[in-house]
């Protein structure tokens, strides 16, 4: 369990320093330009390289020490934070720079997510697994709460601050995962087949309660996701100024904190099919709060129940792949689940941005909220093996069913 404690605080690092950098890199931005499209722009170029070496990166985590793949994209994380510390230290206001960086972030996560994810089901008993991956969940909401508040208070203060702090904090991360026990390789001889890549695509798309899972999940943030625009939000709807937008980039992971903490306590024994549905519809539902709200609190409340209810969204999600995935697949099976992920966050936020500019912010965000009700009402029909789902055991050929617990 030492190993899997270590894995918790890298993975804590990891995703606090990034949300640090997105949040003080997007306020920068609208500070520098006032464009939507440019915000938008951001989550494309952190999309693309996601999208385009996610399976590759993938392969790379069945076939390499993962820790080591992990750690390398931790320190290209700190390599970032050191260059928008530079960018800012030079007060450099050309958007191509960031732009740059803004790629590199993708590089990076492309890089890191499937090599840590893999990991999980080696760090702990079979018994256990199931509270290890809601702690997962727990470690990356703790992250989303504290970053977005960080980096707006210390981008307040100082943009080299948030930068600088972000930079360090990946560091630490990257020295935390190389103390974890070194762990063969899922596959000792690599192969450079074409179908080899692709067999965690393959293994996604020949299960209709993974791919629908993460379907949903995909559409749901791309269209009801507010994330992207809420510089616009605080700076011109809400009047909050910077530490006001790093308390509405919190606030969805505050909620998500409460929601992980229920669950550690009380973990979803049954029915998860139809709590999938009910929770994605509630988060559209708290997304057309905040779209109609005026109201700095309120916009606050909103953002939190989204990000609540959007827990056990991931949580569901993640015991099921976690159940469902052979340990050999793991590294690319969990590099598909991050193209559907990113490309509801990153791609979401190009979305948010192009309609914001099309028919202005407000309208955006109660239309994409309204399509998110309307999916999760018709997902029973189009998924139905998803709907009846009742636990993760229940999935055909689950490797968890024949696993021996270990000591």
């Amino acid at each position: 369990m030492c190993d899997y404690r270590r894995w918790w605080v890298a993975t804590l690092a990891t995703w606090m320093a990034l949300q640090m950098i997105d949040v003080a890199i997007g306020w920068q931005i609208y500070a520098q330009h006032h464009s939507t499209l440019y915000l938008g722009l951001v989550g494309l170029l952190e999309f693309v390289p996601m999208f385009v070496l996610a399976l590759p990166a993938g392969h790379l985590a069945d076939r390499v020490e993962r820790r080591l793949l992990f750690a390398f994209a931790l320190v290209l994380g700190a390599a970032i934070g050191a260059g928008l510390c530079l960018l800012s230290t030079l007060e450099v206001r050309s958007l191509a720079p960031y732009l740059l960086l803004a790629l590199a972030i993708g590089v990076a996560s492309a890089l890191l997510t499937p090599s840590s994810w893999a990991m999980v089901p080696n760090l702990v008993p079979v018994s256990l697994l199931p509270s290890a991956v809601t702690l997962s969940t727990v470690s990356s909401r703790a992250a989303s709460v504290l970053g977005p508040a960080l980096g707006g208070a210390l981008f307040a203060a100082s943009p080299v601050a948030a930068y600088g702090t972000a930079g360090g904090i990946c560091l630490g991360g990257a020295l935390s995962v190389l103390t974890i026990k070194r762990a063969p390789a899922a596959v000792e001889h690599a192969s450079q087949n074409v179908r080899d890549v692709l067999e965690g695509l393959h293994f996604v798309l020949d299960s209709p309660i993974l791919l629908g899972a993460m379907l949903l999940d995909l559409l749901g943030v791309l269209f009801g996701g507010a994330l992207a625009l809420l510089p616009v939000f605080a700076s011109s709807i809400l009047h909050v100024g910077p530490t006001g937008l790093g308390f509405l980039r919190a606030s969805p992971a505050v909620g998500a904190l409460l929601g992980a903490t229920i669950l550690t306590r009380r973990p979803l024994n049954g029915r998860l099919g139809r709590t999938l549905l009910v929770v994605v519809a509630a988060f559209g539902a708290s997304i057309l709060v905040f779209g109609v709200s005026r109201a700095f609190p309120l916009s606050l409340i909103a953002l939190g129940v989204s990000g609540f209810v959007d827990v056990f969204s991931m949580n569901i999600r993640s015991l099921l792949s976690t159940y469902a995935t052979p340990d050999r697949l793991r590294g690319r099976v969990s590099a598909v689940e991050m193209v559907f992920i990113s490309a509801s966050n990153e791609l979401g936020a190009f979305e948010s941005g192009v309609a914001a500019a099309l028919i202005g912010t407000v309208p955006a965000v109660l239309a994409g909220g309204v399509l998110t009700i309307a999916l999760a009402l018709g997902w029973r029909w189009t998924f139905p093996a998803l709907a009846r789902i009742d636990r993760p055991t229940d999935i055909p050929g689950n490797w968890v069913a024949d696993a021996t617990p270990s000591a």
